[in-house]
């Protein structure tokens, strides 16, 4: 009986086998082409009016270029008229905004406040910022201006301790000081 071939008895219970290794893997990152125009259009599409696990699902599209804007105008599931906008949306933004739900899964869920201006908007707040320095003299205009210029820097750069904030203000005090000392010497000069 030696010379039968005899098989190895092996266990027919489930999960007894080892996995391998994973069999394709990735040897560097995707990264986009930043310098393209279509790229950079869909980049700054807003989003809005969505749950934020879709939020994800949409910047995630858009980061490794799977983001399809739409071409023409898509169908509400809703009102069923044509008035969505913007891509792997299903109900459109007034819809949503009635039933308070996510306009691409229909959930009930929380809405990511968008922070979308309008053009009338961004123009409104031009003409209000032009009336208001208008009314101001130019020491008040250059001051103001350097306030907003550090805002608009201190938001990009991320957030600052108080304690720097509290020196920029006595740097501007100690700035308007010594114009006022310079401006009573030009007059004692004269």
């Amino acid at each position: 009986m030696s010379g039968v071939y005899e098989p190895k008895k092996s266990s027919s219970r489930k999960g007894n086998q080892k996995k391998g290794a994973q069999a394709h893997k990735n040897t560097y990152a995707f990264h986009a082409n930043k310098s393209s125009k279509i790229t950079k259009k869909i980049a700054n599409m807003p989003v809005g009016g969505l749950c934020e696990k879709c939020v994800e699902v949409i910047m995630w599209r858009k980061k490794f270029k799977k983001y399809k804007p739409l071409t023409t105008m898509k169908k509400c599931v809703c009102c069923e008229q044509k008035a969505i906008k913007e891509a792997y949306h299903v109900m459109c933004n007034n819809c949503a905004g009635e039933k308070n739900v996510c306009a691409k899964c229909l959930e009930s869920r929380e809405i990511v406040p968008t922070n979308i201006k309008t053009e009338k908007e961004l123009i409104q707040e031009q003409v209000e910022l032009e009336r208001l320095l208008a009314g101001m003299t130019e020491r008040e205009r250059r001051s103001y201006l350097r306030q907003m210029e550090r805002k608009n820097k201190k938001g990009a750069d991320g957030e600052e301790d108080e304690e720097d904030s509290e020196d920029d203000d006595e740097d501007d005090s100690e700035e308007e000081s010594e114009d006022e000392d310079s401006e009573d010497e030009s007059e004692d000069e004269k």
